[in-house]
């Protein structure tokens, strides 16, 4: 699979919070995230590992129970089912990878 950059198919996953799904595979699956200033991630767990990595802005990223002053340059592994969430300090873009793949972020899934 190979993903050339455009502008559209971005979908709203909550309040601030824009995704899209660039790729995926058997085991993996890669989204980028446009998180606006101001705005929460709620705290959450899902059974898929998450790597990410910050591209731009800033987050005040929780992982269990530490918090984590997120800035470009900086990445996280979150566990599967560990609880984590973010607070928005500024516009941000965010890269993550899943696996295993999160069926709900498939881009049939997002559609619906």
């Amino acid at each position: 699979m190979f993903y050339k950059k455009n502008p559209h198919g971005y979908k709203q996953a909550i309040p601030g919070v824009e995704m899209k799904t660039l790729v995926y595979g058997e085991k993996t699956l890669f989204t980028e995230f446009f998180l606006r200033k101001g705005y929460f991630l709620p705290k959450h767990s899902h059974p898929s590992e998450q790597t990410g990595y910050l591209v731009s802005g800033r987050l005040l990223l929780s992982i269990g129970n530490e918090t984590f002053d997120a800035e470009p340059g900086d990445s996280w592994c979150v566990p599967g089912d560990v609880e984590h969430g973010a607070e928005v300090l500024e516009d941000s873009v965010a890269l993550e990878v899943f696996s295993p793949v999160r069926e709900d972020y498939l881009p049939d899934n997002l559609a619906k």
